[in-house]
């Protein structure tokens, strides 16, 4: 991993991303500190999602320029980890089955230092890695722990995360923010981790969030410290 001097995990400058004539993000211009907690706000088409995957360099922009740990999101792909709400697991396979093949996946057949441990990122989050039942049978809240472990397993500076609590009940939903507020303690040569995440329950991470971020049709309406 690259050791990085930076205070700014991940910053743009006048982003604009069009999908035909919809913008998605217009002008967006903000910081995130690096070691900080933040969050995402705004309702459904905001351009919250949009944001996070331009971070994780998954989506283009049109205008403007974005840097991730000083770099561009390309550059930067391999010390950042991206969750979406969705669970992206094979449901037919055990949790350690589904976080094996995604290791083998991250390290492409070579002893690469890429991908970390599958046991050990399951009982990060919790889990007992010799559960025997398929993931189809977990609770939507042991779905998002594995979720989770599988991008934990890559030991990334930055976390971005899409509605991390999606489908959770509130019991749940608490137990995965301490699961992430321990990540960001956890050693790391590169320097301090930093989570960007979006939700919808901002009564949830607003107490522990070091900065939030509203959005509102695609441009920034606020962004002040927590």
């Amino acid at each position: 991993m690259t050791t990085s001097t930076s205070t700014i995990a991940a910053e743009t400058t006048g982003v604009s991303k069009l999908f035909g004539n919809f913008a998605a993000l217009r002008q967006v211009t903000c910081s995130f500190a690096a070691g900080g907690l933040h969050v995402l706000l705004g309702e459904n088409g905001a351009g919250k999602s949009t944001l996070v995957r331009v971070f994780a360099g998954l989506s283009g922009i049109d205008a403007g320029t974005v840097h991730v740990l000083g770099k561009s999101p390309r550059e930067s792909q391999g010390r950042v980890a991206y969750m979406s709400h969705a669970p992206m697991l094979y449901e037919e396979m055990t949790a350690m089955e589904n976080l094996q093949y995604f290791a083998a996946l991250y390290s492409n057949g070579k002893d690469c230092g890429c991908s970390g441990s599958p046991e050990m990122a399951l009982r990060s989050v919790g889990l007992d890695p010799h559960l025997t039942r398929p993931v189809s049978l977990y609770s939507q809240g042991m779905r998002q722990r594995v979720s989770l472990a599988r991008v934990l397993m890559a030991d990334p500076e930055l976390l971005l995360l899409d509605e991390p609590f999606s489908n959770m009940d509130m019991d749940g939903a608490r137990q995965m923010l301490d699961l992430l507020l321990d990540f960001r303690t956890w050693p790391s040569p590169g320097g301090a981790r930093t989570i960007i995440l979006t939700t919808h329950q901002a009564e949830l991470v607003l107490p522990v969030a070091d900065s939030v971020l509203r959005l509102h049709r695609g441009k920034v309406v606020s962004e002040a410290a927590a």
